[in-house]
């Protein structure tokens, strides 16, 4: 593959398309001095339905002139703009230096929309009615394909309204995971937790956590077991947020409930992942935002 990044596919490309345009002149010029084969008559000796000849004459000058015109076109295009390969045109157009214009040109119209929001709290920004009409818009745009339109989530994807947070739910913490986004990695651990009949007992011992139904002499004989899991999400179950692990007390289930479920994380494991939001959202939008999603779970 290294190939295809040295100078020589730049050379091909930019010759490939010079050749091109040439090829399409060329042939123009060749095609107006052929002379077909005609009967005295000046037609090509084709007759449709009796009597309809097809006549031996040339193309209009003006409509000759169209294609010379398109050529002289494609240069002067190519010259001024990218398209020779990795020449960049004497006018320097990018498309990302246009989206970087536009982009710059938005946050200037909006600028003053957001500087009287510079110096208030998340607190305060969340009992705005202007505010949270556009912390709606910005949640709307980049947050409800995964959370959902009501924020209530989705199997995988935490409910934001709820108050139980993986990694924190201060105003500080939801800005840290909105700017550089989140992982959360568990590992398979069935193999670390013995046999069979010992992942199932954990399962049982995970739902005796948060008092769901559940096989009470199996679950005592998972608590041992649990040790393993207790790295993660404490001896107690509660979790940890700084590690971003669940809560396995409070019955709420990100990923599916019931025994089966349980069995599936502990033998699949599963990755989740949050992309972080601070490369297209600007200080400010992430200002609001956060006070949008702190005011979910916070309802006065």
């Amino acid at each position: 593959m290294s190939d295809f990044v040295n100078g020589f596919w730049s050379m091909y490309v930019a010759g490939l398309v010079v050749v091109s345009i040439l090829a399409c002149l060329v042939l123009l010029v060749m095609s107006g001095k052929a002379k077909a084969m005609t009967a005295s008559d000046n037609t090509t000796g084709h007759v449709w339905d009796d009597d309809l000849r097809e006549m031996n004459n040339p193309l209009p000058r003006w409509w000759s002139y169209l294609f010379v015109l398109t050529v002289i076109f494609g240069f002067g295009y190519l010259a001024l703009y990218p398209g020779l390969g990795s020449y960049p045109g004497l006018l320097g157009w990018t498309s990302s230096g246009l989206h970087a214009a536009e982009i710059k040109q938005g946050e200037e119209q909006t600028a003053p929309v957001y500087a009287r929001f510079a110096n208030m709290t998340p607190q305060d920004i969340a009992k705005d009615p202007a505010a949270m009409a556009i912390g709606e818009r910005l949640y709307s745009n980049n947050c409800a394909q995964c959370h959902a339109s009501d924020a209530q989530g989705n199997k995988g994807f935490p409910n934001l309204t709820d108050g139980d947070w993986l990694h924190g739910g201060t105003p500080e913490k939801i800005t840290e995971t909105i700017q550089l986004g989140r992982v959360g990695n568990m590992p398979p651990m069935a193999a670390a937790l013995g046999t069979e009949d010992d992942v199932k007992n954990v399962a049982q011992y995970v739902l005796s956590l948060s008092g769901s139904p559940h096989d009470a002499a199996k679950a005592a004989l998972g608590k041992e077991k649990f040790a393993v899991c207790a790295a993660c999400h404490g001896e107690d179950g509660k979790g940890m947020q700084a590690l971003g692990s669940a809560n396995l007390t409070d019955n709420i289930w990100l990923h599916g409930f019931g025994e089966k479920a349980i069995i599936e994380r502990i033998n699949n494991g599963v990755v989740n992942v949050m992309p972080a939001q601070a490369y297209h959202l600007t200080e400010p939008q992430i200002k609001v935002l956060t006070s949008y999603i702190w005011g979910l779970s916070n309802k006065q």
